[in-house]
């Protein structure tokens, strides 16, 4: 290979685990997850790389390095399309623990500065696009999880409702809307219980699907009374870890209907 001596790098923090990150850089049905249907890589020294990009152009290379699930190494080029020939560049992926899930650090080099700076744009997309379909396969039991949410604030049994909530939220799980300021899965057991003593016999469902965006959740939420009658309506914004569990919700209300 030529000299390499202009280089591109980008850095992002995705809402999974390392090796789960890790699957998608070395399994053919997840990686054609994010690059395009026919994708495919043979995950093993001297493996073929096949990229089949969105408008047909396509793109390979051959795998240089694995190191599960921390490291991989690639060559990259263009079969068909501009601008540099199959083996022209190599692309390293490196994984590291973060609190949040995985930072993923990309060097992509290159024998020249103008073909580098054209994969600026390419891989801004192509990473976010990358980090959406790992955080979709991770959180695809957001729906389940939103409901478990909304049953714990039914639940009147001190022992019961704390046992739900160990199973899905965080312990340091912050809980923020109009009434509640809570920090701590105790204290958010202890103001679900309060709640009933005022407003007893309320209800909280989901209503309508969740929306999911890279651990972020979006879900609609209708209270009823005893009597089924609705008595308010909002949204939650929750946030999931990297091993499903609620760290944060934000509820708000919707005004009155007049």
């Amino acid at each position: 290979m030529q000299e390499l001596p202009y280089h591109l790098d980008r850095t992002v923090v995705i809402n999974a685990k390392p090796a789960t990150v890790f699957e998608f850089l070395t399994d053919s049905g997840r990686w054609a997850s994010w690059w395009g249907a026919g994708s495919t890589i043979d995950a093993r020294p001297g493996g073929k790389v096949y990229i089949r990009h969105a408008n047909g152009i396509e793109s390979v290379g051959e795998v240089l390095e694995v190191h599960p699930p921390e490291h991989i190494a690639f060559t990259y080029g263009f079969a068909t399309g501009k601008p540099i020939p199959p083996g022209s560049s190599r692309v390293t992926i490196r994984l590291e623990p973060h609190d949040s899930g995985t930072r993923l650090h990309l060097l992509h080099e290159f024998g020249d500065a103008a073909v580098r700076d054209e994969h600026v744009q390419g891989w801004r997309f192509q990473l976010s696009v990358f980090s959406n379909v790992v955080a979709n396969e991770v959180h695809a039991d957001a729906a389940n999880t939103v409901d478990a949410w909304f049953e714990a604030w039914v639940i009147t049994d001190a022992q019961t409702r704390d046992d739900k909530l160990a199973g899905i939220v965080s312990p340091g799980i912050r809980f923020r809307d109009r009434f509640s300021l809570l920090d701590g899965v105790a204290d958010l057991s202890a103001h679900i219980g309060a709640s009933h003593r005022f407003m007893p016999g309320i209800s909280l469902r989901r209503k309508g699907d969740v929306r999911h965006c890279q651990g972020t959740v979006l879900a609609e939420w209708v209270a009823a009374g005893a009597d089924g009658q609705e008595r308010m309506s909002g949204i939650s914004v929750l946030t999931l870890r990297p091993d499903g569990k609620i760290d944060s919700v934000t509820g708000f209300t919707n005004p009155p209907q007049t």
